[in-house]
């Protein structure tokens, strides 16, 4: 069996006749590294695939629409549940926050600046508004039991609200605001909306 030659620095760690440190952490401190690298690229994985819907659909009003389409399906699932069925209520509402989240960052950091600009300033402003009734509405499903008819009668009142706003933002104001806008300018609005959906995906 081969041995080496050990020498402890001042720190109490050994160095080996090839020069390299070790103290026993070596092959810890490689596995870590490598787990936390695929920590990561697994994360980013998941972002780009939760981004990826709405990149693909098209530019900046294509992808909020898709993402509206996306949300109205977990409310179908949601209110096809019943009072049995509490941990599938959590689990989609949870899902129904966290796209409702996602989708917000977009509009409130990118498209309704871009409306300000374009002088719809009253509109962005109640569009921006809403955004805290869709919270209002999160917070009181969440802390509401999930059984009995007033959790189902709430998500219907969340539903109905949000389709309205939805049908202001897809039939009046994102069209104008699109064919207000230069080419170019709508594109850029694709990346930067694209880009802070990435971050919060």
């Amino acid at each position: 069996m081969a041995t080496t030659t050990q020498a402890r620095d001042s720190k109490g760690r050994f160095k080996e006749e090839n020069g390299s440190w070790f103290g026993g952490y070596g092959p810890i401190a490689g596995a870590v590294a490598g787990g936390a690298a695929l920590g990561v690229l697994a994360m980013l994985g998941r972002k780009a695939a939760v981004q990826s819907a709405t990149a693909l659909a098209g530019d900046w009003m294509d992808g909020l629409i898709a993402e509206h389409q996306a949300v109205l399906k977990l409310f179908d699932a949601i209110e096809a549940t019943d009072d049995k069925d509490t941990g599938r209520r959590t689990m989609l509402l949870m899902q129904i926050k966290h796209a409702l989240a996602k989708h917000a960052i977009e509009e409130e950091n990118v498209i309704y600046p871009a409306l300000r600009e374009a002088g719809k300033i009253e509109e962005a402003d109640a569009l921006t508004r809403e955004h805290g009734y869709v919270k209002q509405y999160l917070y009181e499903l969440e802390n509401m039991p999930k059984t009995g008819p007033a959790f189902l009668e709430k998500v219907r009142k969340f539903r109905a609200d949000l389709e309205e706003h939805m049908d202001e933002e897809e039939e009046r104001l994102f069209p104008a605001l699109r064919t207000q806008l230069t080419e170019e300018k709508n594109a850029l609005l694709t990346k930067a909306m694209n880009k802070e959906g990435f971050k919060v995906a």
